[in-house]
């Protein structure tokens, strides 16, 4: 046994401990293979960690008793557990920071009913988003909860990171969505909470405790969703705009003075598009004097009023600064514009340059052009160009930095260290967060005490103890030594 940070010693996977986890899962439930160790020891953050975190297991449960009885095992013999969807994180919450078992839940795969009656989709943890989506509108459903990864992520890892995505202005982040779960505690105990019902006051609200927790409480087996009725007609437009300033003013006059709450408004910067245009070999209309672009969509029931908002959208716009009003109503235009925000995360994914930092900041909506002003200087201090892009509306900024000279990974590093101090910096000091929807993880534990005081720390840790006095689950994550 060794000693680890948090104060636990944990037991190393021997293979006596392979031969008791093959028990309970059977032999293909489980591996020890290098190859494989390492592809379920990392996730999609960039940039990549300093070093690597090799899992010394990987499991693959079917069943919540399956799952059970792992838990159970690794808390009696102090052996850390990280549990992991699809692997599409983007803050190391899947990596298993002290070694130990990867729990991936992707053999548990099933949506398990779909109640029309009670608009609720009841499912395991291992199903990919979208799958929800689809299976919601063949009953003529609609699950708003659905992120930009939708067509990659698991459930379960939604869950986790109380995932957002650009529909959160109209029906709220994934949290907002889930009446009940079922999920495992770390000593394999099976517990319930919430259900079908949409209003419940009984004891503490441990649905949306557990949601967004990073899986540091409980392991999710089962999740019931609610479902809303299927929007009927959809249209998009993409509205140039001189500035980021313009941008957030056109956000706020559609919604107080249109008196209209978009279901998603996303904004790119200039640099965003620029990328974009060099990478797919396509022209963006008004790229030369843009310096921001807007996309913001609409769904509803009726054609007519829809096309009225769209209408009165226009107007606002037009009328205060923006360069031109793009309207698309039809599928093949909506896509041209949707393909424009999906190629600006693309570009970053497939580019050749090393990245300095990708962050995932929120502010308060009026404090983005205050922060984007800054950002500038903030690059020019530490060597750097960046793009930014997001979710406009609820204040949500993808930001990514690149070095703008070579240099080691060491001295990126220090370099990435040195910027995300600075920048966290100015965005505390503006009333914001440290990550919207990609969450701590390991990637951002040692900063969570710029935005969070030693009495919230210690109630975090408390909290995390009541779960896991042992600190076997996904130990590591959201705060230093929790």
């Amino acid at each position: 046994m060794s000693d680890r940070p948090g104060r636990t010693a944990y037991a190393p996977v021997t293979e006596m401990v392979v031969r008791d986890l093959e028990a309970i899962l059977g032999a293909s439930g489980v591996t020890v293979d290098e190859d494989k160790r390492m592809a379920y020891s990392a996730d999609e953050t960039l940039p990549r960690f300093e070093r690597d975190y090799p899992a010394d297991a990987v499991c693959f449960p079917e069943t919540t008793e399956q799952v059970s009885a792992v838990m159970r095992y690794a808390n009696l013999n102090l052996i850390p557990v990280t549990p992991r969807g699809a692997g599409t994180g983007l803050s190391g919450g899947a990596v298993p920071a002290h070694g130990g078992i990867v729990l991936s839940l992707e053999r548990m795969n099933r949506i398990i009913e779909i109640d029309a009656v009670n608009r609720t989709l009841t499912t395991e943890p291992g199903v990919i988003t979208s799958e929800i989506t689809r299976a919601a509108r063949e009953r003529g459903l609609f699950y708003a909860g659905d992120p930009c990864s939708g067509d990659i992520s698991f459930i379960g890892g939604n869950v986790a990171e109380n995932a957002g995505g650009n529909k959160v202005i109209k029906y709220g982040a994934t949290g907002q969505h889930v009446l009940g779960l079922e999920a495992v505690l770390p000593d394999g105990r099976v517990v319930e909470f919430g259900g079908k019902r949409r209003k419940d006051v009984t004891g503490y609200d441990f649905i949306h405790l557990i949601t967004g927790s990073e899986g540091t409480l409980a392991v999710v087996t089962r999740i019931i969703l609610n479902l809303l009725p299927l929007p009927r007609r959809v249209t998009d437009l993409l509205v140039p705009v001189p500035d980021i300033g313009s941008a957030v003013r056109l956000v706020s006059l559609v919604m107080t003075e249109g008196g209209i709450v978009p279901s998603s408004v996303e904004f790119m910067d200039r640099q965003s598009i620029l990328n974009v245009e060099k990478y797919a070999g396509m022209k963006v209309p008004f790229s030369e004097d843009a310096g921001a672009y807007l996309i913001i969509q609409l769904d509803g029931m009726d054609r007519s009023s829809l096309w009225r908002d769209a209408e009165r959208i226009g107007d606002i716009c037009a009328g205060n600064g923006a360069l031109e009003v793009f309207v698309a109503e039809d599928r093949s235009s909506r896509d041209r514009i949707w393909r424009i925000r999906r190629l600006v995360a693309e570009e970053e994914w497939t580019g050749s340059m090393p990245l300095l930092s990708k962050e995932d900041i929120v502010v308060p909506c009026g404090a983005i052009p205050d922060f984007m002003n800054e950002l500038p200087t903030i690059a020019r201090r530490h060597r750097a160009t960046y793009n930014a892009y997001g979710h406009i509306a609820d204040g949500n900024i993808h930001l990514t930095l690149f070095p703008e000279d070579a240099a080691g990974p060491e001295d990126l590093h220090d370099r990435s260290d040195r910027l995300r101090r600075d920048l966290y910096s100015r965005v505390e000091s503006l009333g914001g967060a440290l990550s919207g929807e990609h969450g701590v993880g390991l990637k951002r534990a040692a900063y969570t005490p710029m935005f969070l005081n030693e009495a919230g720390i210690d109630l975090i840790r408390s909290v995390k103890r009541a779960f896991d006095p042992n600190n076997i689950l996904n130990p590591g994550k959201i705060v230093p030594h929790a």
